[in-house]
């Protein structure tokens, strides 16, 4: 199995891109391997004064990096809140059952198409409180090594 993180939009805060850049690092020693991505948005489609057409315009993006086998979560603030434990033993049941390739998808500003979320198989919540979408992603990609550290019994998690 192959991890994707998929983000709408590129990182334009050096910060994050750093502790992005460091957590991708801490991930390349372990399986499966976690790949990121980020769509690049033209800048012209935030010239929409309708936020639909915006979130249609982002799904189309959104849908070309899609696979029909892929089990795809999106990151959203409605979603299912894990704890730690319980996010490392998601992803250990997502290897244990041989997906090919689990997406986690973080949207734009103004959420997702509704076709989107009809494809989505869960909602995931990184906590109750609201987060930027720039921040959520090292978040995820933090969490995310904080589930293989507790899957293979580290003491990163303590």
């Amino acid at each position: 199995m192959k991890i994707l993180v998929l983000t709408t939009g590129a990182t334009n805060e050096k910060y994050i891109q750093h502790g992005i850049d460091h957590y991708l690092k801490r991930l390349s020693n372990y399986k499966p391997q976690v790949e990121y991505r980020e769509l690049t948005i033209p800048s012209k489609i935030y010239r929409y004064k309708d936020v639909a057409n915006i979130v249609q315009a982002e799904f189309e993006f959104q849908l070309k990096q899609l696979e029909p086998s892929d089990f795809l979560s999106i990151l959203d603030s409605r979603g299912e809140v894990y704890t730690s434990e319980d996010f490392a033993a998601k992803m250990q049941h997502m290897i244990n059952n041989s997906y090919k390739r689990w997406v986690l998808l973080i949207g734009g500003p103004f959420g997702f198409a509704p076709e989107l979320l009809d494809r989505a198989h869960e909602k995931i919540s990184l906590s109750s409180m609201t987060f930027t979408h720039q921040m959520v992603r090292l978040v995820l990609l933090e969490q995310l090594y904080r589930a293989q550290s507790i899957i293979h019994n580290q003491s990163y998690h303590h």
